[in-house]
C-alpha cells in the first residue's frame, strides 16, 4: 500500500482490516465447531455463546461461501443457526472436504493477502 503511488489514501480503512483480523481470531480460536459428514461432503456448525464470537462466525462464514463457492468444484452453502452459523460443503472429493475440515476450507485458495489488502485500501467495503 504504501509502494503503490495509485493507492487512494482518502479511503484507506486499516480500521476494517484489524476489525476483519478479530473477526478471524474469534471464529479460529473461539468458536465451536461439530461436522457431520454427509453424502458428497460435510457439514460444520460453528456456534458460541459469547455474542461477538457469533457476531464473527456470521460475519466470516457466509462471505467465504460468497467469494468461495465453486473453488475446486466444491458447492457451499451457508445457514444461519442459533448462536452461529452453518457451512456445508460437497464436491468429487468428499475425503478432502472432511480431512481439511472447517478452518481448512476457509482457508483454500490464495485470498488473504491480495484481500487483506483490499480492505486495508478501503476497495472492499464488507466481506470477509
Amino acid at each position: 500500500m504504501l509502494a503503490d503511488p495509485d493507492t487512494d489514501w482518502n479511503r484507506v480503512d486499516i480500521e476494517a482490516l484489524r476489525q476483519h483480523l478479530i473477526d478471524m481470531n474469534n471464529v479460529t480460536l473461539h468458536a465451536k465447531v461439530s461436522e457431520s459428514d454427509i453424502e458428497g461432503g460435510a457439514r460444520f456448525e460453528a456456534t458460541s455463546d459469547d455474542p461477538a464470537v457469533t457476531a464473527s462466525i456470521r460475519a466470516m462464514v457466509p462471505a467465504h461461501v460468497a467469494t468461495k463457492n465453486g473453488i475446486r468444484g466444491w458447492e457451499m452453502r451457508a445457514e444461519e443457526i442459533p448462536g452461529g452459523s452453518a457451512l456445508t460443503v460437497t464436491g468429487a472429493d468428499a475425503q478432502k472436504i472432511r480431512a481439511l475440515g472447517f478452518i481448512g476450507i476457509l482457508t483454500v485458495g490464495a485470498h488473504h493477502q491480495p484481500h487483506h489488502l483490499a480492505m486495508a485500501k478501503g476497495e472492499m467495503t464488507q466481506g470477509h
